[in-house]
């Protein structure tokens, strides 16, 4: 039985299984840092859904190629690719489910919100063209998270998918995931900015418009960069300065969809101490923002197998083994290879109590109405949509 939709939204103190999340949140954001495994989560996530019968999404803003080799494409790109449908649908719980994927091109992303926000075509293709939006474009703090907010947003808007599961940067982007919306506008809005765009207020260069003092300045500035440059910057400003209301509009809409009960945030990480200290710092970013925070899905962690038997007893075992048998192994050797045998797991159990002290600070950090899943350390890499499926047993358990 499925718990209500808000059930860990008005303080209960019964976590939610992540299956149930998945199948009734619309849009999953999977953030954490790099090497954790959140990019197979997501990929994990989004093809569960698919074979749940859901018309599910995969949009990933890290460029690693892991999530397209994982869902058997041989590359993704701004455009929305379906995955096979036969290798969706092979032995799935439920049928009629569909999964498609796209990793964001900022540079594309970002021309889209252009287009929709300018007055007219005209001044779409002057911003477009204008070579200072080329570089602010690709470079500006927050630009590349910002399109991708506004990407889900418009993906949202559309209704076309069931399922939504967005794959951000590792954390330190994944913060200006959080941040893109003040940080673009603080860069549009600076003083420096306004004072260029009030270059182009009146006839002929403008720079009288700023004084005697400003004007020298740009004089002075135009030696070194060419006056063609400044202009460039003037008139690219003045004119992205008339679709900047609309960005903030669209910053303010995802930023409250994000925080809505449909949505639900899950904290990627290891039980490395490095990856829990940027999941407990995130999480703490997530709780100020009052954004829905589900849970932790922890990857690599280290299973807990104590062994009773002694040196004796695994010599033994080894002296049946036919293939020890046939080598004429003595017994000094084989009891020098059950010591070493235990040894080698001494040293396995120390990294599991250290794993499970590390899982404990997340265990306290999220209470008891957050899941945390553990996902064990695996021998074989994820890299095709069978091993992705395996993975299911440890999400869902």
């Amino acid at each position: 039985m499925s718990l209500g939709r808000d059930a860990w939204y008005l303080g209960s103190l019964v976590a939610p299984r992540l299956i149930d999340v998945l199948l009734e949140r619309r849009i999953i954001v999977c953030v954490g840092s790099g090497g954790v495994g959140k990019t197979t989560t997501a990929a994990t996530l989004g093809l569960a859904a698919a074979r749940r019968g859901k018309k599910a999404l995969v949009l990933t803003i890290d460029p690693a190629k892991r999530l397209a080799n994982s869902l058997g494409l041989s590359e993704l790109g701004h455009k929305v690719q379906e995955v096979n449908p036969a290798l969706v649908g092979a032995n799935a719980p439920v049928a009629g489910g569909k999964l498609f994927a796209m990793m964001l091109d900022q540079k594309q992303a970002f021309d889209e919100v252009v287009q929709r926000h300018a007055k007219d075509p005209a001044a779409v293709q002057r911003i477009l063209a204008n070579p200072v939006y080329s570089q602010i474009s690709g470079s500006l703090a927050g630009a590349q998270e910002y399109a991708a907010m506004a990407k889900l947003h418009d993906f949202d808007a559309e209704g076309i998918y069931d399922t939504i599961i967005v794959d951000t940067p590792p954390t330190a982007h994944a913060l200006d995931f959080l941040d893109a919306p003040r940080k673009l506008s603080e860069a549009i809005d600076s003083p420096a900015i306004e004072w260029f765009r009030k270059l182009q207020g009146g006839s002929g260069s403008g720079w009288s418009l700023v004084g005697k003092t400003g004007s020298f300045v740009m004089k002075r500035l135009a030696k070194f960069v060419g006056s063609k440059f400044i202009d460039d910057i003037g008139v690219f400003f003045t004119e992205f300065n008339d679709i900047l209301g609309g960005f903030r509009k669209r910053a303010d809409e995802t930023f409250t969809l994000l925080r809505q009960p449909r949505v639900g945030f899950i904290l990627v990480a290891s039980p490395e101490a490095m990856a829990v200290r940027e999941a407990l710092f995130f999480h703490e970013r997530l709780l100020a923002a009052k954004m829905p925070f589900v849970g932790f899905v922890v990857n690599k962690v280290h299973p807990s197998r104590p062994v009773t038997a002694d040196v004796t007893a695994i010599a033994a075992a080894l002296a049946a083994l036919p293939s020890i048998t046939a080598l004429g192994v003595s017994g000094t050797t084989r009891t020098m290879a059950a010591q070493a045998l235990i040894a080698a797991h001494s040293e396995i159990e120390v990294l599991a109590l250290a794993d499970r002290i590390a899982i404990g600070k997340l265990l306290a950090a999220g209470g008891s109405s957050s899941l945390l899943v553990e996902v064990p350390l695996l021998r074989d890499d994820v890299h095709d949509v069978d091993k992705l499926v395996g993975l299911e047993q440890y999400l869902f358990a």
